[in-house]
């Protein structure tokens, strides 16, 4: 079992294997076959490479020295934090969950009309943990907690893509690609907000730079200055203004073999940020050259009409100035999240302070940023963008107490999927034990089956 679960929750392993399975029903020659795959997957392989090294070189060092700077105090959410924990007690419940919900997502896409094959392996598994934790309190065991787990994830699996297919067509301008990632409902909001400027802006690919600054069209150079200047600013505010270097974790950032300087530091840090989102960019290009046309096997054979859900870096190299000016305005958007939740927890009720996560405000916030770019421009992005900061400030702040509830006290999820998922299946499950929560999932499962089979369809023209 845990070799399976190695494989479906390993990215690059399962797109190998359904562009290969894809390449095959098509009869390609065998030349092609093994192109195709390996190239899918060494693409996979670039863009975790990619995404591991923007975490690990950058976004949580600058998480650190930005709380540091500003004496910000309270919970971060964190997907793999809060997983890590569930899987100690629940693993082989997420393990039999994930392989029913991946068949639950065919079943669904084959019979329903969301015709989607989510492909995010990892947060395929962050959210068979949630739902084994939280079905596990509504007094479900065994195969009735693992095939209610299952069904409501296969059913997770194709809303969240159907949400933001609409404006994935407009970034990809193609409706053979799909988009995987559970903060669906997030970009789903920003992208009504950017319809609210629909035809009032251009898009931010179409900012006029001076010529004396044209350099800032370049993707690379435009993140890695403006990162750098970040770094720069909130490590001098952490180390000169706040006596960071008498603290040992922030000292620890700059004492290894030598001595770096903080300036020198800083400038490597904004830099390197740079470098993860070009590798990110490079393996996304590599992917979508080989899993739409592998996928064509599989839509056509067994799932017509099926559409691969990608992770959320896809949409990246669509509109590289929107996933900047995202990530940046997301993140503002969540300290004044953190703000309005303080005066809340001190006028009103008592709420979790949350504060803002670079890592889920990059990959979410500048996802946001693309998608209400699509809609309505420059001006989209940044309001889009900014009110999606918020978003993923107030709903972990919401979904904190169902998390205490099944004593997962202060740690929570951070993408806009999992809040909502834990914040209304959560409270089902304390309202409604065993069989009858058994019976709502099901129930759930069988909506889309139940409306495409009762419903007309649309006559194509």
């Amino acid at each position: 079992m845990s070799f399976i679960i190695n494989i479906l929750s390993t990215p690059a392993i399962l797109v190998g294997l359904i562009s290969l399975f894809g390449l095959i029903l098509q009869k390609k020659p065998v030349e092609d076959v093994v192109k195709g795959t390996v190239k899918t997957i060494v693409g996979f392989l670039v863009l975790t490479a990619g995404s591991s090294f923007l975490q690990t070189g950058s976004l949580n060092d600058f998480g650190v020295i930005f709380n540091y700077a500003f004496n910000m105090q309270g919970v971060v959410p964190n997907n793999e934090a809060i997983v890590s924990l569930g899987l100690a007690d629940f693993a082989s419940d997420t393990a039999y969950i994930m392989c029913i919900g991946m068949i639950a997502n065919i079943v669904l896409a084959r019979f329903s009309r969301l015709h989607y094959i989510f492909l995010t392996g990892h947060h395929t598994l962050y959210m068979s943990a949630m739902l084994a934790i939280i079905l596990n309190v509504g007094n479900l065991t065994g195969p009735m907690l693992w095939i209610s787990g299952g069904l409501i994830l296969g059913l997770i699996m194709v809303i969240s893509p159907a949400l933001c297919q609409p404006t994935m067509e407009k970034i990809t301008g193609t409706d053979e690609l799909g988009f995987g990632h559970f903060g669906g409902f997030g970009y789903w909001f920003s992208a009504q907000i950017g319809k609210l400027f629909k035809d009032k802006s251009k898009s931010t690919e179409n900012v006029n730079f001076p010529q004396r600054i044209s350099f800032l069209r370049d993707t690379t150079v435009a993140i890695g200055l403006t990162m750098t200047i970040f770094f720069v600013v909130v490590t001098f505010v952490a180390v000169v203004v706040r006596d960071g270097m008498s603290d040992p974790t922030i000292s620890a950032f700059f004492k290894g073999e030598t001595q770096t300087h903080w300036i020198v530091w800083a400038i490597t840090k904004g830099l390197s940020f740079a470098g993860g989102v070009y590798i990110i960019l490079s393996g996304v290009r590599l992917i979508i050259g080989e899993i739409v046309p592998a996928f064509r096997g599989i839509a056509e054979k067994i799932v017509p009409n099926a559409k691969p859900a990608i992770d959320c870096p896809v949409v990246f190299p669509y509109a590289p100035n929107a996933v900047l000016m995202g990530f940046l305005v997301s993140f503002l958007g969540g300290i004044v999240g953190l703000f309005v939740l303080g005066g809340i927890n001190k006028a009103l009720i008592p709420v979790a302070l949350i504060l803002p996560g670079v890592i889920p405000h990059f990959f979410c916030g500048a996802t946001a940023g693309v998608f209400a770019n699509a809609e309505g421009g420059l001006k989209g992005c940044l309001v889009g963008s900014f009110l999606h900061g918020l978003l993923i400030t107030f709903l972990p702040a919401i979904c904190m107490p169902v998390m205490g509830s099944l004593n997962f006290a202060n740690c929570t999820f951070s993408d806009a999927d999992f809040s909502i998922t834990g914040i209304i299946l959560g409270n089902i499950a304390q309202f409604v034990k065993g069989g009858g929560l058994f019976a709502v999932c099901v129930v759930l499962f069988l909506l889309p089956i139940i409306y495409n089979v009762i419903m007309p369809k649309k006559k194509e023209a």
